[in-house]
């Protein structure tokens, strides 16, 4: 699998040409998309029988979506969090 729409490219433009923060926003956002629909999916099945809202909504691939967001800027990071979590993860303990 490749990513051919948005272009990869133009994705790594967003992060700071960083494969890594590319792909740290994008399964961060994955797993946010997916739990999502997973609630919505909940909560529908819990009042009918039939739930016709999050099929649809499931029907896309939630990396995709979130490359999208990538590439259209709604979705971004704060470059000194993001620094601050790395820097906070290689940290060593004595």
């Amino acid at each position: 699998m490749s990513v051919i729409k948005p272009e990869i490219d133009a994705l790594l433009e967003k992060t700071e040409h960083n494969p890594f923060l590319l792909c740290s926003i994008a399964s961060k956002r994955a797993c946010d998309i997916n739990n999502m629909v997973r609630g919505q999916h909940l909560r529908v099945a819990a009042i009918q029988e039939f739930d016709d809202i999050t099929t649809v909504a499931s029907g896309k691939d939630p990396v995709s979506i979130a490359m999208t967001e990538i590439e259209d800027g709604t979705l971004g990071f704060v470059k000194e969090d993001f620094d601050e979590g790395v820097r906070g993860a290689n940290t060593i303990a004595l």
